[in-house]
């Protein structure tokens, strides 16, 4: 499982580093696994200050984060702005996040 987890986040931090926005979603595993926003990597927001190095950011890239309401959104993005993370952003629940890719 290990092994399939470390080949998941090589493989997004390779396509994050090629798009203009890096998308987190900070629910937890089990709710990530039953639906979630394509391109989207998965880190729960209470362990984002932990694991937030594991996809090799600058601290200037941009990054949108849902949960299912927003709440726990913005506590991972207080979390990386006090880490120095300058353009985050909270989007809300995984419906606003739908709706924003929609959008775009």
């Amino acid at each position: 499982m290990k092994v399939l987890y470390t080949i998941a986040l090589w493989l997004f931090t390779t396509v994050a580093m090629a798009a203009e926005v890096v998308w987190i979603d900070v629910r937890t595993a089990q709710e990530y696994q039953s639906g979630h926003k394509e391109g989207a990597v998965n880190i729960p927001f209470d362990v984002i200050g932990q694991r937030i190095g594991e996809l090799e950011l600058d601290k200037d890239t941009p990054i949108n984060l849902y949960c299912r309401s927003g709440r726990r959104a913005g506590v991972a993005e207080d979390t990386l702005e006090s880490m120095g993370y300058s353009q985050v952003r909270n989007i809300g629940g995984l419906s606003d996040a739908l709706k924003y890719q929609e959008k775009k």
